[in-house]
């Protein structure tokens, strides 16, 4: 059972580290907001998302969404708009303003953390994908043992990256730093746009 808990965390680790929109958002919310109590809608909103998605993988949706050459395109399109959108925003913010700001009603920041944890298609097809078939690995306790360490290590590190943010902010009291943050970020996910649609085109030869 220990390995299949490490197998869990190893995979969840390897997932959700690299760069990306989520992540962004996630550490500015925790870089702009007054206090770490005010992060809390967007970190439980993240973490939340990404259980769903984790458990569509593990329960065999993942595998249809896979199969539907129509449904990856949408995603595709879609999730391409919303990042030259996401990117523009983060491009165009002010130094101690990002997506949102510290006015920013709960609603508001939960609305922003479902649409940057859900409309992106490179979580869907890909991050799904390759926990779906590695969890047909394991049956039953060892599933549900696999599928727990995954979630928890979505749970771990969202509550993580917005402390690391909150102290960030603190230090940044102009928000210059966090302004060359933005910019960089913005660049990132207009390379992950191009890049997504490129991947779904050369699949498609």
């Amino acid at each position: 059972m220990l390995e299949v808990v490490l197998h869990g965390f190893i995979l969840g680790f390897g997932l959700i580290l690299p760069l990306g929109i989520q992540n962004m958002f996630v550490f500015n919310q925790g870089a702009n907001q007054p206090s770490y109590l005010k992060v809390l809608p967007v970190i439980l909103t993240a973490s939340f998302c990404d259980t769903v998605l984790i458990l569509m993988a593990v329960l065999g949706v993942s595998f249809v969404v896979l199969s539907l050459a129509w449904l990856q395109a949408v995603l595709t399109i879609i999730g391409f708009f919303f990042l030259l959108y996401m990117g523009r925003v983060l491009w165009t913010s002010k130094p101690g303003h990002t997506v949102l700001h510290h006015e920013s009603k709960p609603r508001k920041q939960i609305l922003f953390a479902v649409s940057v944890s859900l409309m992106n298609p490179h979580a869907i097809m890909d991050t799904i994908g390759v926990i779906g078939i590695n969890s047909l690995n394991y049956v039953g306790r060892e599933k549900w043992a696999f599928t727990i360490s995954i979630i928890l290590v979505s749970w771990l590190w969202f509550f993580g990256l917005a402390f690391v943010g909150c102290q960030f902010g603190k230090r940044d009291h102009k928000g210059l730093f966090l302004a060359k943050i933005n910019k960089i970020s913005a660049c990132l996910i207009w390379i992950l746009a191009v890049y997504m649609v490129l991947q779904f085109m050369l699949k498609r030869l």
